[in-house]
């Protein structure tokens, strides 16, 4: 229920953004935050509250994070400025937090390890649910009601939810030995905050910006503090120890490569189908339902082939099909029919679905017990960070991208020039996910030979 209330909600946020660029009369900067907020909010907080977990136990904060994500949805859906609506999506960001850091981790100690990868795939397919019943619940909603609805439509989830999480979850012991580490945690939340806002303001202010310099320095001198806690303190925040094991580190890095891509992907999607292509919310929220539905179908699939065969050939695989789907998406032009959107992202979706959980496997079965509350928090960090990082980094290169090519008539804004230019921005953009994606492949094959080298050496 957590997963799916996560879920729906972002994927509800995304086919939204159009119509609250009219609806609040502003631009795609501005509405950009409303993600963004969400995000930058999820992302400082994540590693704090999965320590905190790891000392006090899991079920209190995960049932606190779902009230106080309930109670946010609400405000969300009263606000009357797209300023109020941003600040109320920090508050559902936070109980966000609450719930993601620690999802992985419950699930990891319920089952036995030879079952990890199918529990942690049908995780995946719940996590598809969600987001194929957001633009499509979210289309209709705005299509037939308002766009205040696809928050109200997460309150009656969070109820019930709260009450299985009351009933259901076990509780876990306090381990009164733990100290929990403050300094670490406030250089960790200041570093990652000027970070964030640094590639978030800088595509609007440019990154050789005063502000942005600043914030860039910022960045570096408590991330160097953080580490520098982190190796002299008895009872770390996050054990860097756990980055020696190369399985562990690989696959968060690959993880953090596939997010970065996927959240400048989906982030531009909706503008495409809507403005582009002249598609009504409802048709766009059913075309973005593409991907989730072919990552929920091969998800738990590939989490069972994983248990049996090790998860690195599968990684691999699942790297290579979304490869050869994203180089399809050079195909979508301002003519792509919505049988031609679909064929080209079914392949994104599958390869997605089998890189994941095999990928979120690996990552939990490398830790030991008593930190799973920070590995599973590491785990949703990486995807936070990298879809915040995508939605900056590679959507301020489609603005770039797009004023490069429409000349002057982008002084009407980004979302209101000429399609073509819209498009060939798109084209570019793409180009650059390519060769992320191709870098994951690279690393995850040279791991895999590696793997089998030691395989055959014993």
């Amino acid at each position: 229920m957590g997963v799916f209330l996560a879920t729906i909600d972002s994927s509800i946020v995304n086919v939204a953004l159009p119509t609250l660029v009219d609806s609040f009369d502003t631009r795609f900067a501005t509405v950009q935050w409303v993600v963004l907020s969400y995000l930058l909010t999820l992302a400082t907080l994540l590693l704090t509250i999965g320590r905190w977990a790891d000392i006090i136990g899991k079920k209190s904060i995960y049932l606190g994070g779902m009230l106080i994500f309930t109670l946010g949805s609400f405000l969300c859906g009263i606000s009357f400025t797209i300023q109020w609506l941003i600040f109320f999506r920090v508050v559902q960001a936070i109980g966000a937090a609450m719930m993601i850091s620690l999802g992985a981790g419950i699930i990891t100690e319920a089952f036995p390890f030879e079952e990890r990868g199918k529990a942690l795939g049908i995780t995946g397919s719940i996590v598809s649910i969600g987001i194929i019943t957001g633009p499509t619940l979210g289309g209709l909603i705005i299509d037939l009601i308002s766009w205040h609805w696809i928050f109200f439509v997460n309150i009656p989830i969070g109820i019930l939810g709260s009450v299985l999480v009351y009933r259901y979850i076990p509780r876990s012991q306090v381990r009164k030995d733990q100290r929990f580490d403050f300094y670490g945690a406030v250089c960790l939340f200041i570093s990652l905050i000027a970070f964030l806002l640094a590639l978030t303001l800088g595509q609007r202010l440019g990154f050789m910006n005063t502000l942005i310099t600043g914030l860039l320095a910022i960045w570096a001198v408590f991330f160097l503090l953080f580490l520098l806690i982190e190796l002299r303190i008895h009872q770390p925040m996050v054990d860097l120890h756990l980055f020696q094991n190369h399985l562990f580190s690989l696959n968060l890095f690959t993880g953090f490569i596939i997010f970065v891509c996927l959240g400048g992907i989906i982030i531009l999607m909706p503008f495409y189908l809507q403005n582009v292509l002249n598609f009504a919310p409802r048709k766009v929220g059913l075309l973005l339902a593409t991907v989730p539905v072919a990552g929920g179908i091969t998800s738990p699939l590939a989490g069972i082939l994983s248990d049996r065969y090790g998860t690195r050939p599968i990684t691999t695989i699942g790297l290579i099909v979304m490869l050869i789907g994203v180089i399809s998406l050079l195909t979508l032009d301002t003519q792509t029919e919505a049988l031609g959107y679909v064929i080209c992202f079914i392949p994104v979706g599958l390869g997605i679905g089998i890189f994941q959980s095999p990928n979120n496997s690996a990552i939990m079965s490398a830790v030991p017990g008593e930190k799973l509350g920070i590995a599973s928090s590491l785990l949703s960090l990486t995807r936070t960070l990298g879809q915040t990082s995508g939605i900056a980094a590679l959507g301020a290169f489609w603005v770039s991208r797009v004023s490069a090519y429409a000349g002057s008539s982008f002084e009407m804004g980004v979302t209101r020039t000429d399609p073509i230019a819209q498009v060939t921005g798109l084209h570019d953009t793409i180009g650059v996910v390519i060769a992320f994606i191709s870098l994951a492949i690279v690393l995850s094959i040279r791991a895999l030979l590696k793997e089998r080298k030691l395989t055959s050496a014993k």
